[in-house]
């Protein structure tokens, strides 16, 4: 496929509309139901996330404040408002709204959904590792005498391949 904007919009390349979603939580022993809008994760999240990580701030408070949203696609949430910054009184979201709406972006994402892939995924069942195996280090990786390469990629010590 060549890369352009049309090609992109017929594979849902791009974010579109946000999607609305019934939700449930409980608070106090009471269940509570609203609706709410969730942008799936797009550049901006990605943005939100890489600003996040790097001014040390909250990667899920920020997930949250991208994603959910009015029906215009306007946040409905800052990072401080779900952190209990924005109003110490207030508080943080409760954590059972905080799991339902990570759930909901979840969902519109498309996060946990196995993807069909032609590389075949290791089976760990059928793996020769245990605890016993795992105290004794492997020779051919911890080893002192391990073969180290020169810049040139040749062998420095004049053997020959394991």
């Amino acid at each position: 496929m060549q890369l352009s904007i049309d090609n992109l919009k017929q594979q849902g390349a791009f974010t579109g509309a946000p999607v609305k979603k019934d939700i449930e939580w409980t608070q106090d022993g009471e269940t509570f139901k609203a609706t709410t809008y969730v942008r799936a994760m797009s550049y901006h999240t990605a943005v939100s996330d890489i600003a996040s990580a790097r001014n040390g701030g909250d990667a899920v408070a920020g997930r949250i404040a991208a994603c959910i949203c009015d029906a215009e696609g306007k946040p409905v949430f800052t990072v401080a408002d779900i952190t209990g910054d924005a109003d110490p009184e207030r508080g943080a979201l409760n954590g059972n709204l905080t799991m339902e709406l990570l759930r909901v972006i979840g969902e519109v994402t498309g996060l946990g959904k196995n993807r069909t892939s032609s590389t075949p995924k290791p089976n760990f069942s059928t793996s020769s590792s245990s605890t016993a195996s795992a105290a004794a280090p492997s020779k051919k990786h911890g080893s002192a005498s391990a073969t180290r390469k020169s810049a040139s990629g040749r062998r420095t010590d004049g053997s020959t391949a394991d």
